[in-house]
């Protein structure tokens, strides 16, 4: 471990690494419980994944473990401004899956069967002339769709900023610019150390994003993460067309217009990276990809400028979905990272979960695919 230049020792019941959205969310809801949070940040909050993402706040094509997480993180969406002050711009305008051809539909018909047979009901599957109706711009070629009502999306830097700002006012300590070089164990508490100060806690917990793996190999806890910049792109204005975010089912497309009328066009098309830099750079040949999707889907999007385009490091896992719990190696350690670009949604009902596991040692939905420990060998 590194040693700290400074003795300077700050204290309280939990210490966050990383002000990501998972990380501001956790701090709220334990300083709602009366506990007493510092937040350890190594750039600003929301700098990588939690600020720059594509802002979907969707139910829909979640992965099954996720699906209880998801129904219950929607519910504090749809009461936002009771939870920060404010409403982070949420939209309820709806998520569409399109299907592009019969093989495509086929895909969305067993998807809308599993998930009614276990019996949710927010996925509609609706057939071409519905969604002609709620995507009147869609190309003649798409044929039918997965939709799910109140999803919709909400606006990444405001929803940071909006979590940063009613953790303070709760009285959570958050510490920009102060990346953690060290983690000791002393007799009953957790110390982490920066070049400019250090912190003791008798919890920890990372959220460390694209970092929380470094973070939870120093703690014992081995995850196969890789970090990965997805690409984004914004148009020029255009006038309205669309209300709900669309998504397709065999191209890789997230396409939504905002109040503006600008167009943010995704869908987890990669860029270049130095994770030692932190530096990103566009990949220009995937970025044609991606605004050539969009012309198949939308025609009307043929002449329209690409304005600007930017890439999130997101923390990914090989199954696709993130590590939330505690950890077996380390007591009074608690993971959630590596949520592999589709965390945003599920935000703020992580930080719930995670002060219920501190506080009460449970929490009352099901987490246990999410153990940061599924990837090891068995014996």
């Amino acid at each position: 471990m590194i040693t700290s230049r400074v003795s300077f020792l700050e204290s309280a019941d939990v210490i966050i690494i990383g002000a990501g959205l998972q990380g501001l969310s956790t701090a709220l809801h334990l300083a709602r419980k009366g506990k007493s949070v510092i937040v350890l940040e190594k750039e600003t909050a929301g700098r990588h994944a939690s600020g720059v993402n594509a802002g979907g706040v969707r139910r829909l094509n979640r992965a099954l473990p996720e699906i209880p997480l998801s129904l219950a993180s929607q519910e504090l969406w749809h009461r936002m401004e009771s939870l920060v002050d404010h409403d982070c711009g949420f939209r309820p305008d709806g998520q569409i899956r399109i299907a592009e051809n019969d093989d495509d539909l086929e895909k969305l018909e067993k998807r809308y069967r599993e998930v009614s047979s276990l019996g949710y009901t927010h996925e509609e599957l609706v057939d071409q002339k519905t969604l002609r109706h709620l995507v009147p711009a869609v190309s003649d070629h798409c044929v039918g769709a997965l939709y799910c009502r109140e999803d919709g999306f909400a606006e990444p830097y405001l929803t940071a900023h909006a979590f940063r700002g009613k953790a303070r006012t709760l009285g959570v300590r958050i510490y920009e610019k102060h990346p953690v070089s060290a983690i000791d164990r002393t007799q009953s508490s957790w110390r982490a150390r920066t070049d400019l100060r250090n912190f003791e806690a008798p919890t920890l917990v990372n959220c460390a994003g694209a970092w929380g793996a470094r973070i939870a190999s120093w703690l014992g806890d081995n995850v196969p993460l890789t970090p990965t910049p997805l690409t984004m792109m914004v148009t020029a204005r255009v006038r309205a067309f669309l209300k709900p975010v669309v998504g397709l089912v065999s191209r890789k497309l997230s396409f939504k217009q905002v109040p503006g009328g600008t167009v943010v066009i995704g869908g987890g098309h990669i860029s270049k990276l130095s994770i030692e830099t932190e530096k990103t750079e566009i990949d220009f040949t995937k970025l044609r990809i991606s605004a050539q999707t969009a012309r198949d889907v939308f025609p009307l999007m043929k002449k329209v400028p690409i304005v600007r385009t930017w890439a999130g490091i997101e923390g990914m896992l090989p199954d696709q979905i993130p590590v939330i719990g505690p950890s077996p190696n380390a007591s009074r350690v608690f993971h959630a990272f590596g949520f592999s670009g589709h965390g945003y949604q599920l935000g703020p009902i992580i930080g719930q979960i995670l002060a219920d596991l501190i506080i009460d040692g449970r929490t009352s939905l099901p987490i246990d695919a999410f153990r940061v420990d599924r990837f090891e060998e068995p014996n």
